[in-house]
């Protein structure tokens, strides 16, 4: 029966007095289920079945009786208990407010299994990735529950058509219960018949690329035994690679010849070029625009180029970069990079002209390596205090790696990173340096909803000429993304006249908990400590505060009040925006 937008009691149509005080005539759930003992799943299961009921009389409740006992009786039975009582009887209120249709469920004595008989028959018996980890529950002892008999079936099946076992099919499937004796028999007896393999992949004519570069993007060998995970790889691979706006995979096991499965891809290949703009905003920047343009495929052989820029009050960059896949492409890459920047922060006033080449290459233990090699042009204004220019040839090497659970919005994972680069005046260089960073965070979630997030950052300059080296060699400390409660790079040592020149050294450490008190949106409390610094020895500042965070359809944005606690460095009480991953 439809829903009825009236309550009829005592002859009285209620819908024009709600129209009347203009209140919304809103109906409450019309049937309530009580179970007698401490059976809240029963409970559940039960309203669940029976559903919403609203808007029946209290003569339409006493027809509807029926159907409810009838689908309360299949809600616990599908737990377990096949004899329960229920009893019913509709009550009406003196004030109108409605009727309401009352269950109340004696479960009785459950049917438990007796008996659970499991066979994996054929060569997926011996397949430990097939038979490990099968579900154990129904197990002998307990309730029955047909939701875990199904869960159990089915993951066997499932299992079954990801890894390969087509002609598998069950030689008994069976759950026999017995009311009277409250027994159950569980039999599930799978023949799994010879797994598939992979054959040959083969790519569509009309897709334009050079078949070499295609190919390097198949990561298995054919006559291997199939897996979904390998399609799916391969399926995500060319779509994430940027070349193609649609991949169709046939693998299907109907194609097979002595079970080999033969594998077809159809690519259609995007439109060359895109552009793409963006805003935002962060305290350390204030508002910035961002643009980029990027050409896709420019040969048959995979190669893209791009340019963008990002324009904000203290910072006006431009670059561009021509990119040349490797083998594998979705990880392995040369690309060459030119660069302009300008950035005018707290006194420090500097003028970049870069040219480089990276080498990237994934490591078989996942960790990501570049090997790099960029030349540097620099001039720089200190407060009016320090002027000069550089020229560096500094080659660099760099690892990382980074986990995450979910892509936008993680609730475990991790970021390591290493880099060190280094220029001698023997070539092309004004200086002796060595620079080093490293980075790493941590994200750990606990019952859902409590979130730690820990942060240790931490570098050094080895050089006989300090005040040689460039602004964007030093470090700073301060920040968003750094210690909150002190401005955007105000950390570090200062000269004579106050002014922030950079120091050689720099160590922040962080920790922050966030609770989530809503669906996507979480409070904060967070700790900050840290500094740059001359000397190892030196006094670091702590920051301190609250924040709130929103997990936006772009990505988290955050809001914090911080204090710095250390009025000597500038410490005080600071608002801090900023978006972005947090790993």
């Amino acid at each position: 029966m439809g829903l009825k937008n009236r309550i009829v009691t005592s002859g009285r149509v209620r819908l024009l007095a709600c129209l009347l005080v203009l209140a919304p005539c809103a109906w409450a759930q019309q049937v309530e289920v009580t179970v007698e003992g401490d059976y809240p799943q029963l409970k559940d299961n039960a309203e669940a079945f029976i559903g919403e009921v609203e808007g029946r009389s209290a003569n339409s409740l006493r027809r509807y009786a029926a159907t409810a006992v009838s689908q309360a009786s299949k809600a616990v039975r599908a737990l377990g208990y096949y004899q329960p009582q229920i009893d019913w009887r509709v009550e009406e209120d003196e004030d109108d407010d409605g009727a309401r249709l009352i269950l109340t469920i004696q479960p009785g004595e459950p049917v438990r299994v007796t008996s659970r008989t499991v066979e994996i028959r054929g060569p997926a018996g011996s397949d430990a990735k097939f038979t490990r980890e099968l579900p154990d529950k129904p197990a002998e002892g307990d309730i029955l529950n047909h939701g875990e008999y199904a869960t159990l079936r089915d993951t066997i099946q499932t299992r079954a058509r990801q890894r390969g076992y087509f002609d598998g099919q069950f030689l008994e499937k069976s759950l026999r219960v017995n009311p009277e004796t409250r027994t159950a028999e569980v039999t599930l007896i799978y023949e799994s018949g010879e797994r598939y393999r992979l054959g040959a992949v083969s790519f569509e004519e009309g897709h334009w690329f050079e078949i070499g570069l295609l190919e390097d993007f198949v990561t298995f060998e054919p006559g291997i035994p199939y897996h979904t995970d390998e399609i799916a790889k391969l399926n995500r691979d060319l779509s994430s690679s940027g070349y193609f706006s649609g991949v169709d995979i046939d693998a299907r096991p109907a194609n097979a010849v002595d079970r080999v499965i033969p594998v077809s891809v159809g690519l259609t290949r995007r439109p060359p070029r895109s552009v793409g703009v963006g805003v935002g905003f962060s305290t350390d920047v204030g508002p910035r625009f961002r643009g980029n343009w990027r050409e896709h495929w420019i040969n048959p052989m995979g190669h893209k180029r791009g340019a963008e820029t990002e324009l904000s009050v203290p910072r006006q960059s431009v670059s561009g970069w021509y990119e040349l896949p490797l083998d594998p492409p979705m990880t392995d890459l040369i690309r060459l990079t030119a660069g302009y920047q300008r950035e005018d922060i707290e006194n420090v006033e500097s003028e970049l002209l870069t040219f480089g080449q990276q080498w990237q290459h994934q490591l078989d233990n996942d960790w990501l390596q570049v090997l790099s090699f960029r030349w540097e042009g620099e001039r720089y204004n200190i407060g009016n205090d320090e002027t000069g220019t550089s020229s560096l040839f500094l080659p660099g090497l760099g690892y990382s790696k980074r986990y995450a659970d979910q892509a936008l919005d993680p609730s475990q994972g991790y970021r390591l990173q290493f880099d060190i680069t280094g220029a001698h005046r023997a070539v092309l260089s004004t200086v002796d340096v060595l620079h080093a960073s490293a980075l790493a965070k941590g994200l750990y979630t606990i019952f859902d909803n409590h979130r730690f997030l820990g942060r240790v950052q931490v570098g050094g300059v080895a050089t006989n000429k300090f005040e040689d080296v460039p602004p964007s060699l030093r470090f700073f400390a301060g920040g968003d993304q750094s210690v909150r409660g002190y401005g955007y790079e105000t950390l570090s040592p200062e000269n004579e006249n106050g002014v922030a020149v950079g120091g050689r050294f720099l160590m922040v450490g962080s920790v922050e908990y966030q609770y989530q008190f809503a669906q996507q949106w979480r409070g904060a409390l967070f700790v900050d400590h840290g500094n740059a610094i001359n000397d190892p020895l030196d006094p670091l500042a702590t920051g301190a505060g609250v924040g709130l965070r929103w997990v936006s359809p772009v990505g988290p944005l955050r809001l914090d009040i911080a204090k710095g606690l250390d009025p000597e460095f500038g410490g005080g009480w600071r608002v801090h925006f900023s978006m972005g991953p947090e790993l």
